[in-house]
C-alpha cells in the first residue's frame, strides 16, 4: 500500500447459514397493513422495529425499545405535539418520540428541572413505500440517519389492482436456507407431487437461459415445461420469467398476450433460525375472477410443502454437515452465495457492486 494511502474496510465472512446483507431494502408489510394512526411491531434481522403511518398517511419507522425503561414502543400510542408533528408515547411512563427519532416529552421532568430532551434519540429506519409495498432499509452502520441513495425494488406486472393473493408463514430456517430452497429447480417432483402440477414419474430434460440482472440474475424468458400443467389454465401461450434478487425476492412474470401474471416471493429475516415468507399475486387475467381460490389454495399447498421439508432439513443441519453443490441444478445456489460475498465486499469497499453472475444455459432434470 502507498505511503498516505487509506486502508479500505474488509468486507465480514459470510459462511453460509449466517449472519444477514446490510445496506439495502428488506420487504417489511402491505402498505394495506399499515393504517393510518397505527403502528406494530416487527422483527427484521434481529432487530425490534416499529413500523407506524401517521394520521396523515406517512410512514415511519423506529426502533422498538424505549431507552428508558425498554418498554415496545409499539405498544404505546400516536399523538400529535403542539407544533403538529407526529410522535409515539411510551406505555411507561409516557416518553413521546417523534418519527425522526428524536425525544419530544419526558412528563416526569418538573418546570424547574433543565434538560435537553431531544438529545434523547431512539433509532430511525428509512422506510419507503413502492407498488402498495413498504419497505425498510438495513444499514450496516447502526449511526446511519439518512437517505438511502437507491429507491426500494420495483416490479414488472403489478397490475389489476391490488394483489388477487397474499399468504404468509415463517420457516424455521435461516434466510440462507430458504432462498436456496427457494430457487432449487430439482425438488419439485418430489417436494411438489400434485395431479394440476406434476408428478414424480413426469420428468424431463430441462435446458434454460439465464443472464445477470440489478443485483440478481433471471431465467430469461420462455415457455413454460410441458409437464408443468398449472399454466394450462391461463390459455393462450403464456410465457414466463423468472428472477431473483438481493437480499431474498424471487419473482415469477408471465405474459399471456397483453395478460400478465405477477407471483412475487418475499424472504424477510425474523432472526438466524427464522424467515418470514410473504408469496403475492397480482394479475389483470379475467381467469381469476373465477380461479382464485382454486390458485389460492394451490399456492398455500406449495409454501406448506416446502415449509415441512424446511423442517425435515433441519433435523440434519442441526449437525452442522457440509453441504455438496452440484452443477447445474446447484449453479443459482452458487450465485446466491457469490451475489451476497459481492454486495458485502461492495459495501465494505464503498464501490460500486460488480455481479458476479455470466450469461449461460444450465441443464437438469426434473
Amino acid at each position: 500500500m502507498a505511503d498516505g494511502e487509506t486502508p479500505k474496510a474488509k468486507a465480514p465472512p459470510t459462511r453460509f447459514g449466517t449472519g444477514f446483507l446490510r445496506d439495502i431494502w428488506y420487504f417489511a408489510a402491505l402498505s394495506g397493513d399499515v393504517k393510518p394512526g397505527a403502528m406494530a411491531r416487527h422483527e427484521l434481522l434481529g432487530e425490534p422495529v416499529l413500523i407506524g403511518r401517521d394520521r396523515k398517511g406517512a410512514l415511519f419507522a423506529l426502533r422498538d425499545v424505549c431507552p428508558h425503561r425498554a418498554a415496545p414502543l409499539s405498544a404505546g400510542k400516536i399523538t400529535t405535539e403542539a407544533d403538529g408533528e407526529t410522535s409515539v408515547e411510551c406505555p411507561y411512563h409516557g416518553w413521546r418520540f417523534k418519527g425522526s427519532g428524536a425525544c419530544a416529552a419526558v412528563p416526569s421532568l418538573t418546570a424547574d428541572q433543565a434538560m435537553d430532551v431531544s438529545r434523547i434519540r431512539v433509532k430511525r429506519y428509512p422506510v419507503a413505500e413502492s407498488q402498495g409495498m413498504v419497505w425498510v432499509w438495513m444499514a450496516s452502520d447502526p449511526r446511519f440517519d439518512g437517505e438511502p441513495a437507491e429507491p426500494p425494488p420495483s416490479f414488472p406486472g403489478v397490475v389489476g389492482g391490488g394483489p388477487k393473493i397474499v399468504d404468509r408463514m415463517v420457516f424455521d430456517s435461516h434466510i440462507d436456507h430458504a432462498v436456496v430452497g427457494l430457487m432449487d429447480p430439482a425438488h419439485g417432483p418430489y417436494v411438489h407431487q400434485q395431479w394440476w402440477w406434476r408428478s414424480k414419474g413426469s420428468q424431463h430434460d430441462k435446458a434454460k437461459k439465464f443472464e445477470p440482472r440489478e443485483a440478481g440474475f433471471s431465467m430469461i424468458r420462455h415457455e413454460p415445461s410441458k409437464n408443468s400443467r398449472a399454466y394450462a389454465i391461463l390459455g393462450g401461450e403464456p410465457l414466463t420469467e423468472i428472477t431473483f434478487r438481493l437480499p431474498g425476492l424471487r419473482w415469477e412474470h408471465i405474459t399471456i398476450g397483453p395478460r400478465q401474471v405477477l407471483s412475487l416471493t418475499c424472504l424477510t429475516p425474523i432472526h438466524d433460525t427464522a424467515t418470514r415468507i410473504t408469496q403475492i399475486l397480482w394479475s389483470d387475467h379475467p381467469a381469476f375472477l373465477f380461479l382464485r381460490p382454486f390458485v389460492a389454495a394451490g399456492a398455500r399447498a406449495f409454501l406448506r410443502q416446502d415449509a415441512a421439508m424446511v423442517n425435515l432439513q433441519n433435523e440434519g443441519l442441526k449437525y452442522d454437515p457440509s453441504l455438496l453443490w452440484v452443477d447445474d441444478a446447484d449453479t443459482q445456489a452458487k450465485w446466491y452465495q457469490q451475489l451476497k460475498k459481492e454486495w458485502t465486499a461492495s459495501r465494505a469497499g464503498e464501490r460500486a457492486f460488480e455481479n458476479p453472475v455470466q450469461a449461460v444455459t444450465l441443464k437438469w432434470r426434473s
